[in-house]
């Protein structure tokens, strides 16, 4: 052999060893690690106080930085009204903010300098003190900042620095008025322009409205029309509370809804403009509070009204149009007329002018100042919320309300203070019931058969049972026949939820969101067109004795953290037990579950889910899957008789678009063993089956660093060899790297 032959050989054989080298020590690639703050998973994330709804509001936006006082508010004040802001003289922020309007112009876009169109509204500055981005698109962080775009926009105010500080300082009263809130008497500055302003806008807030004297207690602040809005408010079938939850009403992430572009204007991308990773056409939640006084609405001004608002949420939002990448939480609702005025009822008792600012007559410039404009949505709110508020009953020892005979369920609930028990006696009651206040027990009684009172939807009523008080216990009933879900709790401490049957309740039978401390156990459920019995966005969650079948999900956390699911039976469902993390979300994580000592079989039913949502993509036959999650353990489950897998292990990426994916993707560090499979994978459906040629009893895409198998029952697997707990950390790390080479060449 030649010389520069053996030579080439030598070096490629070096070379081959510097990699496997590096491939079985190199660290492997991880999803990124949150700090526990930015979790987002249980009821801290909406902080209640004694009732579910009344919760403290987030944290002002204000700093140490930018600390304010009464000076520099009322400096503020006379800046927003007065037009010297703006290069000609003829604008101030108040031109596209008025107070009579919510802060808003009634227009569906504002009208900026010479009277040019802008693409997009104005945003209403209410409650804006707790903002943490701003504008449509979010494109700034601080409020101080905010007030630059309008003011030095060539298509807006169209002024400059040093134009204002010019004018300003030409101003006796202007340099007085700097130098009170400022302390010094070279003050004015277009920064400390920013800063009063900033300071004025923080002092907007509207706490105070129906809503807010309800949720501290005044069961009568809001109408019964409104109290059964705030019902479908917070349904899992409209799901409005999942982008606009209280007190703020906000959020602060981007979604797609899907808004049309209006005729003849640009397709306007939204956050993705800022971001370029953001998804096309995703937009920042606004407030709901006043919303009843700031129409056009959307980004663009799309609808008029918030009947067409409702409407459109209602078909779907923007899927209807083939839009991409629609949120969620955006799959479209079917409302009765009755249910519809309801639920845009309560949208009225969110209205609190209670600290509008005064106009001032005069401004120190001399120039003239916008007026009020009047807003005939005010009379209508006063109409919409006429009913008289009355206090609850002083508060007194804890008791046993009973439902007697000719009663309603919530007319007893409505007496209840926090520590009282409602015993609900056998009989079929054909209603909906709201408990929004903390520490109830809410418990039937059975009859001399045994058979529990039922809540009954009739196949129209949109949920069961909803709750939001911390320390809540339920149980001994049957709820069936509702469209949206069962029993809801939301954003609560300490649930309990117990000895229920739970039947055709639409998309949940029991539904625990956004909550702490939560102990589901002997619940039966079934024909739900998602999960059976469900726990989101929530921590420390145990699941354990429900028997579950017929439903599209038997059992499932949901980007959760610290879960325990164990000793349950799920059979004939679409899917038996799902342990995921979702996308698009507030909680950004599912960690650290524990799911041992289950039965999964035979879950080969026909997928039903509600097209668009999550759930649909899930095709039949799958025992229990594992989506994205981290730190989960299964062992000492039966998985038995499911057509496609008796297990499987993916990566987001299998549902959605990289565009979408906002959370870690992989599923990492989770440790399955010591489970027993029979007969899964005979008769895979036909997405596994295109995708893998075949079931199997675990089946696993090889995505995520730190997944260990040592399951000796399992027959079949994909990959066939599966990383065991035993393997030498450089031998799994060259293993994981090969496999995910050959799966992405396969891919």
């Amino acid at each position: 052999m030649k010389l520069w032959m053996k030579r080439l050989l030598i070096g490629l054989g070096a070379l081959l060893l510097i990699g496997a080298l590096y491939g079985a020590f190199a660290p492997l690639p991880h999803d990124e690690i949150l700090p526990q703050e930015k979790w987002g998973a249980g009821s801290s994330s909406v902080e209640p106080a004694w009732s579910g709804l009344d919760r403290a509001f987030p944290p002002s936006n204000e700093t140490d930085a930018n600390r304010s006082n009464p000076d520099k508010v009322e400096l503020g004040r006379l800046l927003f009204f007065d037009p010297i802001l703006s290069q000609n003289n003829d604008m101030s922020c108040a031109s596209c903010h008025n107070p009579g309007l919510g802060f808003t112009d009634g227009k569906g876009q504002a009208i900026g300098a010479d009277g040019a169109t802008l693409h997009r509204s104005a945003m209403s500055l209410w409650n804006v003190a707790y903002n943490a981005s701003f504008f449509w698109d979010g494109r700034v962080d601080s409020l101080e900042e905010q007030t630059n775009t309008p003011i030095t926009n060539q298509d807006e105010m169209a002024s400059s620095p040093a134009e204002i500080e010019k004018e300003l300082k030409a101003i006796p009263e202007y340099v007085q008025l700097f130098e009170q809130a400022f302390g010094s008497s070279d003050s004015v500055s277009y920064q400390n322009v920013q800063s009063a302003l900033a300071a004025f806008e923080r002092t907007l807030i509207s706490d105070n409205s129906p809503f807010d004297k309800y949720a501290k207690g005044e069961v009568n602040a809001l109408t019964p029309a409104q109290r059964r809005g705030l019902g479908l408010f917070r349904s899992a079938g409209t799901r409005c509370f999942e982008c606009h939850s209280a007190p703020t009403f906000a959020d602060d992430s981007f979604s797609v809804i899907g808004v049309p572009d209006l005729p003849g204007e640009p397709h306007d991308a939204g956050r993705k403009d800022v971001e370029s990773d953001s998804l096309d056409g995703a937009f920042r939640a606004p407030t709901l509070r006043n919303i009843a006084l700031t129409a056009p609405y959307m980004h663009n001004g799309a609808f008029a009204t918030l009947e067409e608002v409702v409407d459109f949420y209602a078909k779907g939002g923007g899927r209807a149009q083939g839009v991409q990448d629609v949120d969620i939480h955006v799959i479209g609702f079917e409302l009765t007329a009755q249910e519809k005025a309801d639920l845009i009822a309560f949208l009225y008792a969110l209205t609190d002018e209670s600290r509008l600012p005064e106009i001032p007559q005069t401004v120190p410039s001399g120039l003239p100042v916008v007026k009020e404009l009047e807003n005939p949505a005010r009379e209508t709110v006063r109409e919409v919320n006429a009913q008289e508020s009355e206090s609850s009953s002083a508060p007194r020892e804890p008791q046993i309300l009973t439902v007697e005979a000719g009663q309603t369920i919530q007319s007893v609930v409505d007496q209840a203070q926090p520590g009282d028990t409602i015993q609900v006696p056998y009989g079929i009651y054909h209603e909906r019931v709201v408990i929004d206040v903390s520490s109830i027990k809410f418990l039937g009684i059975p009859n001399a058969k045994g058979e529990w009172p039922v809540i009954e939807g009739d196949g129209t009523g949109a949920d069961g049972v909803i709750a939001s008080g911390n320390d809540f216990e339920m149980g001994f009933f049957a709820v069936q026949n509702f469209t949206s879900n069962g029993v809801l709790v939301e954003g609560a401490k300490n649930v309990y939820l117990h000895d229920m049957y739970i039947e055709n309740t639409g998309v949940y039978g029991v539904y625990p969101v956004r909550c702490t401390d939560v102990l589901i156990e002997r619940i039966e459920a079934t024909l739900m067109n998602d999960a059976a019995v469900y726990a989101g966005k929530s921590e420390n969650v145990v699941i354990r004795d429900t028997l579950t079948y017929g439903n599209v999900v038997g059992v499932e956390l949901e980007n959760t953290v610290n879960g325990e699911v164990y000793n349950n039976y799920a059979h004939d469902n679409t899917i038996g037990i799902f342990i995921d993390l979702l996308p698009q979300l507030p909680s950004k994580v599912s960690l650290y579950t524990k799911v041992h000592d289950n039965i999964v079989e035979n879950n080969n039913g026909e997928n039903f889910g509600k097209p668009g949502s999550a759930v649909s993509l899930i095709p039949p036959g799958t025992g229990m899957l594992i989506l994205a999650a981290d730190h989960v353990e299964v062992y000492n489950n039966t998985m038995r008789g499911n057509k496609s897998g008796g297990l499987a292990m993916f990566n987001l990426t299998v549902g959605f678009s990289a565009e979408e994916i906002d959370v870690g993707p992989n599923p990492e560090y989770n440790y399955i063993h010591d489970n027993v499979y029979e007969n899964n994978g005979y008769d895979a459906d036909a997405f596994v089956k295109n995708m893998l040629g075949q079931g199997f009893d675990i089946i696993w895409d090889g995505s995520g660093a730190g997944n260990r198998f040592d399951e000796p029952n399992a027959k079949t697997s994909f990959p066939p060899v599966l990383p065991a707990s035993g393997w030498p950390t450089p031998v799994y790390n060259l293993y994981w790297r090969i496999l995910n080479f050959v799966v992405k060449l396969a891919g």
